[in-house]
């Protein structure tokens, strides 16, 4: 029986990253549909849980994707709202690689060592990225700052991910030099999780920082996240700080995906959300 991944994205044109990654972790057939939101899933939904029995279901799967990670929850909590009883499938979200790519990034940052009672510091941290790194960061019992250029996205994004995770984030307004070099302040951890090409943290900012132990930055497209590093870092040290560039996380979030992708399919009552999947990367890592 084919295995059949059912991506709902909520952007009008379902990513192609996430398309090919589905085939590589062992899907047969990729059905793909744009545009999805709560109000309109709910009969693609029972075309995918009525159409298989017993441990059929299994080889029938959904993937909640996008850029947008509000709608991207708001979609996974609808999705799993309409399952009941033993009609469902196994259901993973990964929002504009919200889990996959942040699990990968903490997964590296913790393999260097405990980072309880430190405090890490998330560079534009509003993104889907930034927002479950900051949540996994806090899950490992560091002190996380999150930052914006605007206080007030700092200050959603924190209340969003308290509210789903249960996590305190202190939110704080960095856009210029002055207010970089304060969130670095006492930091002993860094993850840059801004957009490709641009750079949050000069090196002259953190090669000379007392505190700073680790530094992790997702970007790989020139200018880097973080300047200094260099995109393959896998813990290389730099001033005296280990680092870990864009594809030194990005060889771990591929090996995640996919594998995340190919355990849908081990049975039909699995939840992937942050937790799971950065359990996932912990082992792979």
């Amino acid at each position: 029986m084919k295995k059949l991944l059912f991506q709902f994205d909520t952007d009008p044109v379902p990513s192609s990253f996430d398309g090919v990654v589905a085939y590589d972790g062992g899907a047969d057939h990729l059905l793909s549909f744009p545009n999805m939101n709560p109000d309109n899933v709910e009969g693609i939904v029972h075309g995918a849980i009525f159409t298989r029995g017993g441990k059929d279901k299994q080889n029938t799967a959904i993937f909640v994707g996008g850029s947008n990670l509000a709608q991207g929850e708001a979609l996974f909590d609808a999705v799993q709202q309409i399952f009941f009883s033993g009609f469902r499938v196994s259901l993973m979200l990964d929002s504009n690689g919200c889990n996959t790519t942040a699990s990968a990034a903490v997964a590296r940052i913790t393999n260097l060592g405990s980072i309880a009672g430190k405090k890490a510091v998330v560079f534009a941290g509003t993104g889907p990225v930034g927002q479950r790194g900051a949540v996994l960061l806090a899950q490992e019992g560091a002190a996380v700052v999150l930052t914006s250029r605007k206080l007030d996205r700092a200050e959603a994004a924190c209340a969003a991910m308290g509210d789903r995770f249960g996590v305190s984030l202190t939110p704080m307004q960095v856009s210029d030099s002055p207010s970089t070099r304060a969130a670095l302040d006492g930091a002993q951890i860094i993850l840059a999780a801004g957009a490709s090409g641009i750079e949050l943290v000069p090196e002259v900012l953190w090669r000379d920082s007392p505190s700073l132990e680790i530094i992790a930055d997702i970007n790989t497209v020139p200018p880097l996240g973080v300047g200094g590093l260099d995109m393959m870092d896998k813990g290389e040290v730099r001033h005296d700080k280990k680092c870990i560039g864009g594809l030194g996380i990005g060889s771990l979030k591929l090996k995640v995906h996919r594998a995340a992708i190919a355990r849908l399919f081990e049975a039909n009552n699995q939840v992937f959300d942050a937790g799971e999947i950065y359990a996932l990367a912990k082992e792979l890592a």
